[in-house]
């Protein structure tokens, strides 16, 4: 299974709409964003994407109830607040932003995740504390580091690559 990685979006839509295009075409069956979607019209260009999103809020999502109730309308969109659990392709993956730095360190000490995928940062970063493979995909944005990314993480092989869009 391919699982597209993507954080801090950040309102950039031709940027957004790039990721979908990429992630649609390498075929990603799962989307994770490890939040900071923005506004709520960020929402509109990710439901275009062809497999299901799930995503956590980052510290720059100010509202959001309305980022909820829009997502549910889609049906292929699932937030949650802080972390989410996913289990895919046979893998314990855990979702956060990454702004609270003592919930990350407690997440990888704790080694309960074989995946660890959060943002935050805006810088790509890929690798491994203990059993848990950990995956930052940068910033879809480009805003901070000008080179905007996102990552692809094949479930049977658990190799990870990064995509500049």
């Amino acid at each position: 299974m391919l699982i597209g990685i993507m954080a801090d979006t950040h309102d950039r839509l031709p940027l957004v709409e790039e990721a979908v295009r990429v992630l649609n075409k390498e075929g990603a069956e799962l989307v994770l964003h490890a939040g900071d979607f923005i506004a709520p019209f960020t929402l509109d260009t990710l439901a275009g994407l062809k497999g299901n999103l799930i995503g956590v809020f980052g510290n720059n999502d100010g509202d959001r109830i309305f980022l909820s109730k829009k997502a549910a309308g889609y049906g292929n969109i699932d937030l949650h607040s802080a972390c989410a659990e996913v289990d895919a392709g046979g893998l314990a993956i855990g979702l956060v932003h990454g702004d609270d730095p003592a919930l990350l360190a407690a997440l990888l000490e704790e080694g309960t995740y074989d995946v660890l995928v959060s943002g935050h940062t805006h810088r790509p970063l890929i690798g491994r504390y203990g059993r848990t493979l950990t995956i930052n995909p940068g910033e879809v944005c480009g805003y901070l580091t000008g080179t905007p990314t996102v990552a692809l993480l094949d479930t049977e092989t658990k190799e990870t690559r990064l995509i500049r869009l």
